[in-house]
């Protein structure tokens, strides 16, 4: 599939020892080109050679979110365009200023099918945060909030004129897919599980899956992101700064973690990498038992990691909710390390330092 946004260039048959560009090309600056080597159902070999600066038409729903703020702002960086999908314009636009972010579009409901068309890629981040108490009325949403979105996103790309439809989606979804265990290793060829939240991320991935076969389908399975203005750790370092931190139920839980830089870098990559399809698991190559987290965040803050919360105490504040926190599993990143993808931070120590330093 080619990479959408981006000049191509095919030859087939053999492969000369010598790279020839023509002359539009040659002329500009060597390393601003990407090469895959790739193969096709035929047995003819492929070099396509990509201009990697080529600019990207990106639409991204949960914009707004941890995740979203900061891919956005990579985005930005690298000089592509943005169309914040959104249902409050308002609160999109004080978190993208115009100032800020010159050109980026924001749209509510009723636009997004013309932003959507044109685009040259959907990454598609929205949905309500688990991380609260779980009533029957909660539940509902937490699940509704992702299929209702995910499947309109589907029906617009479906919908699409095929000159204009994007050839790329991706969509999140997370490791709560693969259920809890302490025992268990899980990685993208692993079993559902039989939990509220497996049950979620099946219909919220198996409503992407609907998109257009020509359409190139990522499906990211994230796992918690560390980072300082959001997130777990946004909740855990005012506790440990009273001195008042420690783990969470019996600490043995495993804690499948990512740093925010690494799963913005991880879904950038999606979006330019025709390689990358499928199911990827966004979380780092060394999960940890959340004792180890809560170790390793009280050292970095030179604060103490011995006010252990009871679960009685959590499920009387978060009810079924709790589960997020007192139950785990341990996931790894096998099909994003077959890619090839470099991690900025593989361990839990390294990612606390450079988030809190």
């Amino acid at each position: 599939m080619e990479m959408c946004g981006a000049t191509a260039l095919t030859w087939s048959h053999t492969i000369s020892p010598s790279l020839h560009l023509p002359p539009s090309l040659s002329t500009r600056d060597p390393r601003s080109f990407r090469v895959w080597c790739v193969t096709d159902k035929d047995p003819k070999y492929h070099l396509r050679v990509f201009l990697q600066g080529s600019k990207m038409i990106i639409s991204v729903t949960g914009a707004t979110g941890f995740i979203g703020r900061r891919l956005v702002q990579r985005l930005q960086a690298d000089n592509h365009s943005i169309h914040v999908l959104t249902r409050f314009k308002s609160k999109a636009e004080t978190i993208f200023p115009a100032k800020d972010f010159p050109g980026i579009k924001i749209a509510e409901e009723p636009e997004w099918k013309d932003s959507i068309q044109g685009s040259t890629g959907v990454v598609n981040l929205a949905g309500l945060a688990i991380s609260t108490r779980w009533s029957p009325e909660i539940k509902k949403e937490i699940k509704q909030s992702r299929i209702r979105v995910t499947s309109k996103v589907v029906e617009l790309i479906k919908s699409a004129p095929d000159e204009i439809r994007p050839k790329v989606l991706v969509s999140a979804t997370a490791v709560g897919y693969y259920g809890t265990s302490e025992t268990q290793v899980f990685d993208e060829q692993s079993p559902s599980g039989n939990d509220y939240l497996a049950e979620v991320c099946r219909e919220w991935e198996s409503t992407a899956l609907k998109v257009n076969g020509d359409v190139r389908l990522t499906l990211i399975r994230i796992g918690v992101v560390l980072g300082k203005d959001g997130g777990a750790l946004a909740k855990m370092i005012p506790l440990f700064n009273l001195f008042a931190g420690g783990p969470l139920g019996s600490g043995k839980q495993w804690f499948s973690w990512i740093h925010l830089d690494d799963i913005v870098n991880l879904i950038y990559e999606a979006l330019s990498n025709p390689s990358y399809k499928g199911v990827i698991n966004g979380t780092a190559p060394n999960p940890v038992r959340l004792a180890e987290l809560c170790d390793q965040l009280g050292h970095v803050l030179a604060r103490p990691s011995w006010l252990p919360v009871p679960d009685f105490a959590l499920k009387a504040v978060l009810g079924e909710g709790a589960s997020v926190v007192l139950e785990g599993q341990r996931v790894v990143p096998t099909q994003a390390k077959k890619l090839g993808f470099t991690f900025k931070y593989s361990y839990v120590k390294d990612a606390l330092k450079a988030i809190l330093s």
